[in-house]
């Protein structure tokens, strides 16, 4: 489907030196300082949390698969929300929109899908490590080695990364409309792709792909995962040790609920049903709400975190009494 007032193609509209408009919130002129406030203290939030849990992950000595995942999660989060976050308070600070150039643009969406694309992977191979300490327990140290878990988390930001620039390159070859304004908060791709000037869903081919690599491939092998676990949980007869070989799996079950919910939402569906001012607000919980809930999910449900996090409050007080 053509973009909205696009009666033809510019002939220019990928030239490097052009830029977007970023609309934002413009339609909400009396709630910017409200959401401005709002924004910056969530993202404070976020950005203390996560870094609170990488200092505690780092300060520890020794650290299992899971920590060792759970770290990188955190690094993924501090800088995927900071990708978002600061331009998303720039256009509530700004009464028109603010400018975006055609390169900011494409590193943007780029850094997004990268971020996003490898927390997916990660989270598949924290399913792994699930899967091989309930069903394999007597292999675990054995399987799950710190060079395996390294290469693990290299090869997840590796493909996020490779997927991400695939696809990125693939949106910003296509001609787009003169007035170049998103209505939304950052470089999107079903807002950049909203702009293409054509007649057909050749460009939401690749946004395809990337979501059968990213969403689906992941989800299915997190998927068979805990279908091995249940079927394990199964054959434990007392019921108090099948509950708390689970309870170690909740925290991951629920990070993992929320990224593929969002994002299935968001990119899993035809340019046609594209709305705006839905996709901002699923955007807004997305980029904001989800990484401030990880912390709190990390803390409240991982034991093993919160004996770090104990450990380091000790430490502290013990360095502050001497």
């Amino acid at each position: 489907m053509p973009c909205e007032g696009c009666m033809e193609r510019d002939n220019k509209s990928t030239d490097p030196t052009m830029e977007f408009l970023l609309l934002g919130f413009s339609e909400l002129l009396c709630l910017r300082v409200l959401l401005f406030l709002i924004f910056l203290i969530v993202h404070l939030v976020t950005l203390a949390g996560n870094v609170m849990i990488f200092i505690a992950v780092v300060m520890e000595p020794s650290r299992p698969p899971m920590l060792f995942f759970l770290c990188h999660l955190s690094v993924i989060e501090l800088c995927y929300t900071l990708v978002i976050v600061p331009k998303a308070l720039l256009s509530l600070i700004v009464v028109d929109g603010s400018t975006i150039s055609f390169i900011g643009c494409a590193a943007q969406m780029h850094l997004f899908v990268a971020l996003g694309g490898a927390e997916c992977f990660l989270l598949v191979a924290m399913s792994y490590d699930r899967y091989v300490a309930i069903c394999q327990p007597l292999h675990y140290v054995a399987v799950m080695s710190e060079g395996l878990c390294l290469r693990l988390a290299v090869a997840c930001c590796l493909g996020g990364f490779a997927v991400a620039l695939g696809l990125t390159v693939a949106v910003f070859r296509l001609p787009f409309c003169q007035s170049r304004r998103i209505n939304h908060f950052f470089c999107d791709v079903p807002a950049v792709l909203h702009l293409a000037c054509t007649q057909s869903y050749t460009p939401e081919l690749p946004l395809l792909a990337a979501c059968v690599l990213l969403l689906l491939l992941p989800f299915l092998l997190i998927l068979t995962s805990y279908v091995c676990i249940a079927a394990a949980l199964l054959r434990v007869t007392p019921s108090v040790g099948r509950c708390k070989a689970f309870s170690t799996c909740i925290s991951h079950l629920a990070i993992t609920l929320l990224h593929y919910g969002c994002a299935t939402f968001m990119y899993i569906r035809p340019k046609s049903s594209y709305s705006p001012a839905q996709d901002k607000m699923v955007s807004l919980v997305y980029t904001n709400i989800t990484p401030l809930l990880y912390p709190f999910i990390y803390s409240l449900r991982n034991k093993e975190i919160r004996g770090v996090l104990r450990k380091m409050l000790k430490r502290k007080k013990t360095a502050q009494l001497n």
